[in-house]
């Protein structure tokens, strides 16, 4: 894939109430309100399992990230349907002869809500999977 600065890549999830039950068995994240429903049937999902769009997106890119900043806006619930956009900020060959990429990223809801923003900075590693020092 070539990229440059101002691409944006889109990637679009609903959650079910197995992904929520899955992330519980991954990551201990058993909150009461990850396991009841409300009134409407729905699970409230993780902020992190929410986070996943962007980290999905970064290793469809091969990014070995550095730094990732999340910011939760509003909670997300089983079967809403949410819509992440990263887009680059910066793309470049940086002083260790690596690909250096930050991007910002912006998730929202089928309502078109943000309920989730923030960014990630890292380097695309070698598409051999070479360890890169």
């Amino acid at each position: 894939m070539s990229l440059k600065v101002g691409d944006l890549i889109t990637f679009q999830r609903i959650f079910t109430k197995r992904d929520v039950e899955l992330f519980i068995e991954i990551s201990g994240d058993a909150g009461v309100h990850h396991r009841t429903t409300d009134e409407q049937g729905r699970l409230v999902i993780q902020g992190l399992l929410t986070a996943t769009l962007p980290t999905k997106i970064g290793g469809d890119l091969n990014v070995l990230a550095r730094t990732m900043h999340f910011e939760f806006l509003r909670p997300v619930f089983t079967g809403d349907t949410i819509t992440c956009h990263v887009k680059i900020d910066k793309y470049e060959l940086d002083k260790n002869n690596r690909i250096a990429i930050n991007t910002s990223f912006t998730c929202n809801n089928q309502n078109e809500k943000d309920v989730l923003k923030g960014d990630f900075i890292g380097f695309i590693l070698p598409s051999n999977h070479e360890e890169t020092r």
